[in-house]
């Protein structure tokens, strides 16, 4: 099988859809499936894999305003005549936005089912940065995924969500985990004491600092007796958060396997924002065998269960973060159940397990598209 995927940002260590957008094509290709990938250039000095599982066509780009690692691509006819050579049998959309949309119309010039893959709030992110807007998010969202074969999301909230807004025909596609990278044996006792070098508890977020992320929430927590808040990832928050976290320790944005030991070192993780779709870095943590406390909202819900692999606290509530993170700093035993238990958890939810059921999802859109086409005959 042929499979193009566009995503909407590269390249994989940006953010979330771009990261599953190459694990995609990376499972493809070991099951003999030949993917292409359809990216938007990425910003000057920003690394990209010289080599990988697909062949990697670039089109034309501009930074989003505040996200420079999120791309909108500039009209271009390199997509469509990158998707013509190709000739795929499915157009995998990562996240469709701008380029993942004209994704969608060359798919539907090419005769081609489209699976359109739902990653990121906008509505919330909407109500974050405007305070209003909401309503037109949606109306994008739904028209975008209505024109999908199928829609994909990536947990029980999101579908329903989906659901409940209009969008017709979607299924549960969840992420994937690299359980050989995010490991509990990488913690690592140097690099431990020199993150906390009075012993103190590790409190640890990773993600970017962004207003939609809340990660201010953590302010409480960094202010508790005996605990040092460790905060791995950059973005324009980063200066206020300093000032709101004097005693935090800010190590800037991290990839590949330095971030991997560094997951596998606090002795909590944190994740405050409520906007998740699925949270990548909870079930990462997880796999590196640290308690987890997360918003009860969003992906995380299909992620942590109350008191046995973690512990989700209203979202947007810095006093109940603030309250969990003290419980599980006093409580070394609850720290380890925790993580056993969350480790225990992610232990079947590998990429290959994840990319065989997106297969099948494949072959559902072009049964249902052949079906159609033969009603229609």
């Amino acid at each position: 099988m042929k499979v193009a995927i566009v995503t909407e940002s590269y390249p994989p260590d940006v953010n979330g859809v771009a990261h599953c957008a190459w694990q995609t094509a990376v499972h493809l290709a070991r099951r003999g499936h030949r993917p292409l990938v359809v990216a938007p250039a990425p910003p000057n000095g920003v690394r990209v894999p010289a080599d990988g599982p697909a062949p990697v066509v670039h089109v034309p780009s501009l930074p989003l305003p505040g996200y420079p690692q999120v791309r909108v691509a500039l009209p271009s006819r390199r997509l469509g005549a990158a998707l013509g050579a190709h000739r795929p049998d499915v157009v995998h959309l990562a996240g469709p936005f701008v380029l993942g949309v004209r994704g969608m119309a060359a798919a539907a010039r090419l005769g081609v089912p489209a699976v359109a893959v739902y990653q990121t709030d906008l509505a919330g992110y909407a109500r974050t940065y405007l305070g209003a807007g909401e309503g037109a998010a949606w109306r994008r969202i739904r028209a975008v995924h209505t024109a999908a074969d199928l829609t994909l999301a990536p947990s029980t909230v999101s579908a329903r969500e989906l659901a409940d807004r209009g969008v017709p025909r979607v299924r549960l596609w969840s992420r994937g985990v690299d359980t050989g990278r995010f490991d509990p044996a990488l913690r690592d006792d140097g690099l431990r004491r020199a993150l906390a070098p009075g012993g103190e508890v590790l409190v640890g977020y990773v993600g970017r600092l962004a207003p939609e992320k809340s990660v201010d929430l953590l302010a409480g927590a960094a202010a508790l007796p005996g605990v040092r808040t460790v905060v791995i990832g950059d973005g324009p928050s980063e200066p206020a958060l300093r000032q709101a976290m004097p005693g935090a320790l800010f190590l800037g944005r991290r990839t590949g396997d330095d971030l991997a030991r560094l997951f596998a070192c606090p002795d909590v993780f944190v994740h405050t924002g409520p906007f998740e779709t699925f949270c990548q870095t909870v079930q990462e943590a997880q796999a590196g065998g640290v308690p987890v406390v997360t918003p009860a909202a969003g992906g995380p819900l299909d992620l942590v269960e109350h008191g046995r692999t973690g512990l989700p606290v209203p979202a947007g509530d810095a006093d109940a973060v603030t309250e969990a993170a003290r419980t599980l700093a006093a409580d070394p035993a609850l720290r380890a159940r925790l993580a056993s238990a969350g480790r225990a958890a992610v232990a079947a939810r590998t990429w290959e397990a994840v990319g065989d059921r997106l297969l099948e999802h494949y072959a559902d859109a072009l049964a249902a598209r052949a079906t159609r086409l033969g009603a229609a005959a």
